[in-house]
């Protein structure tokens, strides 16, 4: 099979991501709807972080059991380099975009005076929602687990291993299309219908890496690479999480939240069942 060939399967890999983003632009979903797909979008959630935490880990154990102290130091301290900034950047930057949003808001007016928000169309981008912000905050964990999947890909063709490739691509495409759903929780569970334009924007920031990293997985293999993305992932990963923990319980279904809460777990690691039935 040709490079383009691959490129172009990991392209498709990542862009299946689409297939669950359109869920969120549905209007008639119940209030118990609405929470059970948030919960399910914490479960796929929960799952990529363990996927994605024992990926970090593999070359750690590789080292460990030969031996090979001072690779094993060097990725570690990669490894935690990686979670902590992928982790803290997000708190960070949420705090900013809270701020941001508390100072643009218009301050209490008079009765019977109108405020200018009231007159003011929502951009389609409007990042002082709560959940639009989580959403991308989502988009972009789940973008940077999916590089760490393009280059899985990319590391398979390069050694000569097309049925393996050809294989994590189905698996992953598989599973990406999942990933749309956990975009598109906090969306759903506000009831925020969102535009086509912002599912794109969406639907590229999560699945386009796919792509980005069949190509650099092709033309360059490094375990250094592989551990850093995969733990970035992993603290972004974590972060949403809890946001989506938080988002869960105010809506007050503990039961039904605990068992679509359990299914997204669970359709995790059936999408995953394909990657791991090719040996991988």
């Amino acid at each position: 099979m040709s490079t383009g060939h691959i490129l172009i399967l990991g392209a498709i890999a990542g862009l299946t991501i689409f297939l669950g983003l359109p869920i969120s632009r549905v209007q008639s979903l119940s209030a118990n709807a609405r929470a059970g797909l948030s919960a399910f979008a914490t479960g796929i959630l929960v799952f990529l972080f363990w996927d994605v935490m024992s990926n970090a880990v593999d070359p750690l154990d590789a080292d460990l059991h030969a031996h090979h102290w001072g690779p094993f130091a060097g990725l570690a301290a990669l490894g935690i380099v990686g979670f902590t900034g992928g982790l803290m950047t997000l708190v960070y930057y949420d705090a900013w975009m809270k701020r941001r949003a508390n100072r643009r808001a218009t301050p209490l007016v008079g009765p019977g005076a109108a405020a200018i928000d009231e007159f003011t169309s929502r951009s389609w981008m409007d990042l002082s929602q709560p959940a639009v912000r989580l959403a991308f905050l989502i988009a972009i964990g789940i973008g940077v687990h999916n590089f760490g999947e393009g280059l899985a890909i990319g590391q398979a063709a390069a050694s000569n291993e097309i049925s393996l490739a050809v294989t994590l691509i189905i698996g992953f495409g598989l599973h990406n299309a999942t990933e749309g759903f956990g975009i598109c929780g906090p969306l759903t569970g506000e009831g925020i219908r969102p535009t086509w334009k912002l599912l794109l924007v969406l639907g590229i920031i999560g699945g386009g890496p796919t792509f980005l990293g069949t190509v650099v997985g092709q033309a360059w293999t490094s375990n250094a690479v592989s551990v850093l993305f995969f733990t970035v992932a992993g603290g972004s990963i974590l972060y949403v999480v809890q946001e989506l923990f938080a988002v869960n319980r105010r809506y007050g279904h503990p039961v039904l939240i605990t068992w679509l809460l359990v299914a997204g777990v669970l359709a995790g690691f059936a999408t995953d069942f394909v990657v791991t039935a090719a040996g991988v």
